[in-house]
C-alpha cells in the first residue's frame, strides 16, 4: 500500500484561538483536506487547549471519513476523550505538559508497564496504538514488548542533518524501519518533513505506512494554497 498523509491541523486551530470565534473552521479545514486527497487527519490535543480543544475532538470525530489520529501524553484526561471518541489510532507521545511541541520519542524499557497498561486498554476499545520513538533499537523492540500496532518515528533529527549530510541523516531511521517490520510494529513518521526532505525519506524508509504533517504543510499552505499544497506533498510522498 502507498504511504498515507495525515494532516495535522492543529495549526489551523492556533490560528482561530488566536482571534477568538470559529474562523478558520477546524472542522471545515479538515474536510477541505480529505476533499484534496489527504487520507487521515491528526490532532494534538494538549491539557491548555492552545490549539485544538477537546470540543474539536469531539466535532471532527462526527465528520472524518478517512483515519482520525489523536495524539497525546496519555494520561486520565487524553484517555477518557480517546475512547470517547473510538478513533482509528491513538498516538502516544512523552509529552510533559507544558511543552511546545513534541521533541523526544518514550523510553519504553523505562515506562514498560505504564505505557502496556495504557495500550491494553486502547486495544480493548478495538483503537490501535502508535509509540512515538526515536531511531534506538531497545525502544523500539520495547514497543512492541508492550503491545503496540506501530511506531512513530520522530524524524526532526533527519530534517535538521538533511540539507548538509542526507545519506547519513536517514541511515539511523532506515535501520530502525528494518527493525521495527522484522518485530511486526508498522510504520509512521513525523515532525519537521517537509517538501525539500520528505520524497528522500519515503523512497528510503521501506514499508512506510503513513506519514503525518503539519507545520510544514499549513505554512505552505499559505503560498501555494491548500489544496495545491496537499497535492504538492502527495507527489512527494509517492515520488510522481
Amino acid at each position: 500500500m502507498a504511504t498515507r498523509l495525515s494532516v495535522n491541523v492543529n495549526k489551523i486551530a492556533t490560528l482561530r484561538n488566536a482571534r477568538g470565534g470559529s474562523n478558520p473552521d477546524v472542522v471545515q479545514v479538515s474536510k477541505d483536506c480529505e476533499r484534496f486527497g489527504a487520507q487521515g487527519i491528526t490532532v494534538h490535543p494538549r491539557p491548555d487547549e492552545r490549539h485544538i480543544t477537546a470540543q474539536d475532538v469531539l466535532d471532527l470525530a462526527e465528520v472524518v471519513g478517512t483515519e482520525f489520529n489523536i495524539e497525546g501524553y496519555p494520561d486520565r484526561r487524553y484517555l477518557d476523550l480517546v475512547l470517547k471518541v473510538n478513533p482509528t489510532q491513538a498516538t502516544l507521545v512523552p509529552d510533559p505538559p507544558g511543552v511546545l511541541t513534541s521533541d523526544a520519542g518514550w523510553d519504553t524499557v523505562k515506562n514498560e508497564s505504564f505505557l502496556r497498561e495504557v495500550i491494553q486498554e486502547l486495544r480493548n476499545h478495538g483503537i490501535r496504538t502508535s509509540i512515538f520513538s526515536d531511531t534506538h533499537l531497545h525502544n523500539i523492540e520495547g514497543a512492541a514488548k508492550v503491545g503496540a500496532h506501530r511506531i512513530e518515528l520522530y524524524t526532526e533529527p533527519y530534517a535538521l542533518k538533511f540539507n548538509e549530510a542526507k545519506e547519513s541523516a536517514i541511515k539511523p531511521f532506515i535501520i530502525a524501519a528494518q527493525r521495527a517490520k522484522a518485530i511486526g510494529l508498522d510504520l509512521n513518521a513525523g515532525h519537521d518533513l517537509d517538501l525539500n526532505n520528505l520524497r528522500f525519506f519515503a523512497r528510503s524508509i521501506t514499508g512506510l505506512d503513513e506519514v503525518s504533517i503539519g507545520h510544514a504543510l499549513i505554512s505552505d499552505a499559505l503560498y501555494y494554497g491548500l489544496e495545491n499544497t496537499i497535492h504538492r506533498y502527495l507527489q512527494e510522498l509517492h515520488g510522481s
